[in-house]
C-alpha cells in the first residue's frame, strides 16, 4: 500500500540507549520535527509510531496532551486541519506480547488510505 499526504512518525530519529529516548532527547530533536511538518504543504495525515510520538507531535503543535489521548487506531482532528492517527508502535516488543498484530496494524493505515480517499 502506498500513502500519498502521509508522514509516519517516531518521537526522535537517532537510536535512544534502552530505545527509549528521554524527555531531554524528545524536547532537543522537537524543534526539527515542527520544522518539517511547516515544510509539508501538502500534509494530511500524521501516523504516530507509539505514545512517545503522539506526546513529540503534540508538543511540535503546542497543544495539551490531556486534550488528545493517545490510543491505538484513534484520530484526532489538528488544528492545522491535519490528522493524527496513533498506532502502537510496531517494535519487536509490542508484537511479541501480542499488543499489536498485523490485523491491528494494517487496520491503521487502510483508515489512513480511506481518508486520503
Amino acid at each position: 500500500m502506498q500513502l500519498s499526504n502521509c508522514r509516519i512518525t517516531n518521537a526522535v530519529r537517532c537510536l535512544p540507549p534502552a530505545n527509549k529516548p528521554t524527555t531531554a532527547e524528545i524536547r532537543q530533536c522537537n524543534g526539527h520535527l515542527r520544522e518539517e511538518l511547516a515544510s509539508m504543504s501538502k500534509l494530511k495525515v500524521i501516523v504516530a509510531l507509539g505514545a512517545i510520538a503522539h506526546q513529540a507531535l503534540l508538543w511540535a503543535y503546542n497543544l495539551k496532551l490531556k486534550e488528545f489521548t493517545f490510543g491505538h487506531n484513534v484520530s484526532h482532528a489538528l488544528p492545522d486541519g491535519r490528522l493524527l492517527v496513533d498506532s502502537y508502535h510496531c517494535s519487536g516488543y509490542n508484537w511479541r506480547t501480542g499488543r499489536l498484530s498485523r490485523e491491528s496494524f494494517e487496520a491503521v493505515f487502510a483508515g489512513v488510505k480511506s481518508h486520503l480517499g
